[in-house]
């Protein structure tokens, strides 16, 4: 299912036909108009990246620079968008209007900063949910942000194009993986870039199991054996459907890999992993991680109460329901690919998007 709000619709039907996924121009209630790029690339020029993920609503507004790209805003907020859809299949009332009120912030700093070309895209909740269309419909009204609700496909190679300057090029295939809200996705890329820079995904999964969506099956139990019993129970939820994924690429002959993650869990498990007594991207993003010793502290926190979860740096109350689901996720990757490093990348969908509107503007310049 893909949607977009009421305006430009005929501009994005046509750009889906005809060629890459759709820009969505919104700042502010007054829908912006794309910028005519034959007036040749600005280098001063705001560009903006939305991701509206099943559980977060994340805005990067960045220009370009010598290395990439300056980020000169940003904003996260935890608004749980996907909140009862498994049950329900629609999103709940209470989750859209927390949403909205985070999509109103965004569309302020947008308007701010004076940004004035953006793509604003959803995930997994909006695609799934019975109602997503006449969710997108009202952000539009309401905020004037035009969502893009992008496939999961379209969703793994924005989160690949983000994060791809921290694979090893010498090295074998990347296996990237991304666990989001509402879905977990899973990317083989080759190591060498295709022409032009584009990273060359030889195959990707799409699981349906985020953090969000797979902590819905269990609850907060109080008891220590009931946590042990639900986590393997989650393990065993997704445990299959990356055999079946492995299978696939055994008969790629792919043999050794090498793991790169992006998401909050794992910045947040690293994070832990590292010792910060606070969330720091500058430490993070990039580092590597023994597989091992993440196996280990995905056990013990899922051994924990939610209370003891909350206390850890790092993970606080935000995180400290949802964070077991992400364990028993990534558990099971570096069970089924183990051995050796895990790279952890804090950047992902929004760093795609951004690379993909300055390349079309001509003002990409790779980063190291």
């Amino acid at each position: 299912m893909s949607a977009v709000a009421d305006t430009p619709i005929d501009a994005v039907a046509r750009s889906r036909a005809d060629g890459p996924a759709p820009v969505s121009q919104s700042a502010s209630r007054e829908p912006r108009r794309a910028i005519d790029a034959s007036r040749g690339p600005r280098r001063g020029r705001s560009y903006g990246a939305l991701d509206l993920g099943t559980n977060n609503c994340r805005l990067l507004i960045a220009h370009p620079g010598s290395q990439g790209f300056v980020i000169v805003d940003a904003y996260s907020r935890v608004v749980r968008l996907g909140e009862g859809l498994l049950e329900s299949g629609r999103l709940s009332d209470a989750a859209m209007d927390r949403t909205v009120k985070a999509l109103a912030a965004c569309a302020e700093k947008l308007a701010r900063r004076d940004v004035r070309l953006t793509r604003n895209v959803a995930t997994e909740a909006c695609r799934r949910a019975a109602n997503g269309v006449r969710f997108v419909e009202r952000v539009y009204a309401e905020t004037g942000i035009a969502l893009d609700v992008i496939s999961a496909a379209e969703e793994a190679r924005l989160a690949v194009l983000g994060c791809q300057t921290l694979i090893d090029t010498a090295g074998p295939p990347a296996l990237v993986f991304d666990i989001g809200g509402g879905s977990s996705e899973l990317m083989l890329v080759s190591p060498q870039a295709e022409a032009g820079g584009q990273p060359a995904i030889l195959d990707w999964v799409s699981l349906p199991w985020g953090v969000v969506s797979l902590a819905e099956t269990e609850p907060q139990w109080p008891r220590a054996d009931d946590r042990a019993a639900a986590y393997a129970r989650m393990l065993g939820q997704v445990a299959p459907l990356l055999d079946r994924f492995a299978a696939r690429l055994a008969m790629r002959h792919v043999q050794a890999v090498q793991l790169l993650g992006t998401s909050g869990t794992i910045t947040t498990l690293a994070s832990v992993e590292l010792g910060l007594p606070g969330y720091d991207r500058r430490r993070v993003d990039g580092c590597a991680v023994d597989t091992d010793a993440m196996i280990r502290l995905c056990r013990s926190i899922a051994a924990r109460s939610v209370e003891d979860r909350a206390r850890i740096a790092c993970v606080g109350a935000d995180r400290a329901e949802l964070i077991v689901a992400g364990c028993a996720i990534l558990e099971a990757i570096l069970v089924r690919w183990p051995g050796g490093q895990v790279r952890v990348a804090d950047r992902g969908i929004r760093e795609g998007i951004l690379r993909s509107l300055m390349g079309r503007d001509g003002v990409w310049t790779a980063a190291s």
